[in-house]
């Protein structure tokens, strides 16, 4: 069992390397979109707080957020836990850590995931995703065999996100760097850090958390 967080800029294969843990480790996914949105429909006394400040277009408080996450952690993970999407600020990383420490459980690993942002901006901007299955490809690296027709289905709805622009993601990035990048030094600092090649095939990526997964245990 680890508990971890997994940081790198919009991209990087959070999401994807997330899912893996997942499936393979038993891990659950802490989220933070995915814990607001469903803290809004609940019913609970969090969740009726959550849903009055979205409402008001407000935007969620830290300290609403580690009350999500405390009702999280208090569940039964028998993998752990990672935390996707938070930490974003130093204040948060502070906020994270009484938190843990409070209920008597530890941050086993913070794994960077490095990336070239010249290459993720490539990366990027070349991907398009089918609107029947979901299924995920690339101009270069992962096209459909048949132009436009998905592989997995036999879908022809091919989608692109409209912020998967080079434009947009400089502005992703830049926002990253101010706000989050100085987590690395934070943790760094207290010899919780493990980095890895975002840009890495999935499986050489995979193969990299695992061993600090493993080194942590």
């Amino acid at each position: 069992m680890a508990n971890i967080i997994l940081l790198g800029p919009p991209g990087a294969g959070k999401g994807t390397q997330a899912k893996r843990l997942v499936e393979g480790r038993a891990m659950v996914q802490l989220s933070t979109g995915d814990m607001l949105r469903e803290a809004k429909t609940s019913g609970s006394e969090m969740g009726r707080m959550v849903a009055g400040v979205m409402a008001r277009g407000q935007l969620v408080t830290d300290e609403i957020v580690i009350g999500l996450i405390r009702e999280k952690l208090s569940s039964d993970a028998g993998g752990g836990f990672i935390f996707d999407g938070f930490p974003r600020t130093l204040g948060q990383a502070d906020a994270l850590g009484a938190l843990m420490a409070d209920m008597g459980m530890r941050l086993d690993a913070v794994i960077e995931m490095q990336v070239d942002d010249a290459a993720l901006v490539a990366r990027i901007t070349g991907r398009y995703t089918c609107g029947g299955c979901g299924a995920v490809y690339h101009d270069k690296t992962h096209p459909t065999e048949v132009g436009g027709v998905c592989d997995d289905c036999g879908s022809d709805k091919m989608m692109r996100r409209v912020d998967d622009t080079a434009e947009a993601l400089r502005t992703r990035l830049m926002e990253y760097y101010k706000k989050t990048s100085p987590l690395i030094g934070y943790y760094y600092a207290k010899g919780a850090l493990s980095v890895v090649d975002g840009l890495a095939e999935m499986d050489v990526v995979a193969a990299e958390i695992a061993a600090v997964l493993d080194h942590s245990e």
